[in-house]
């Protein structure tokens, strides 16, 4: 069973420092979200995963994708074509790896979720490719 933060309670934003969240989170979760590192592909309990219900911050608990709009873009990684809520997902510039991407950030806890690109389906075009470890989730009624 994964170890997952307590829900915050509020919208305001949770900061702990690293000490705090390795106390939290599993030694994964932790290089994934507070460090931006990612898991291997095709390896997360969610690249693949068809329940209904709603895909929440592992850090915080916030809400940030909803299932209906999950796709499998065949990376091997959970893909979604928008947030749950656009202010719940913020953006910055990655230039790592020599690259020009933009990573996807929880706007409540600021943890790494993953990068958004240009290339998918639907109306917007986006691909929201998220770390499975960056997430927890909660079943549809």
């Amino acid at each position: 069973m994964k170890k997952t933060a307590s829900p915050a309670r509020s919208a305001a934003e949770v900061r702990r420092s690293d000490r705090e969240w390795r106390r939290v989170l599993t030694p994964e979760q932790f290089k994934v979200t507070r460090k931006g590192g990612t898991e291997r592909a095709f390896t997360g309990a969610y690249w693949a995963h068809k329940e209904d219900g709603t895909y929440l911050c592992v850090c915080c608990g916030q809400a940030l994708f909803e299932s209906s709009d999950k796709f499998d873009s065949g990376t091997g990684w959970p893909s979604f074509t928008r947030p749950a809520a656009e202010e719940h997902v913020g953006e910055k510039d990655d230039r790592s790896f020599f690259m020009r991407r933009t990573e996807v950030v929880c706007s409540r806890c600021d943890a790494h979720l993953g990068h958004v690109f240009p290339d998918g389906p639907g109306p917007g075009g986006l691909r929201y490719c998220v770390n499975s470890v960056a997430l927890d989730f909660e079943a549809g009624e």
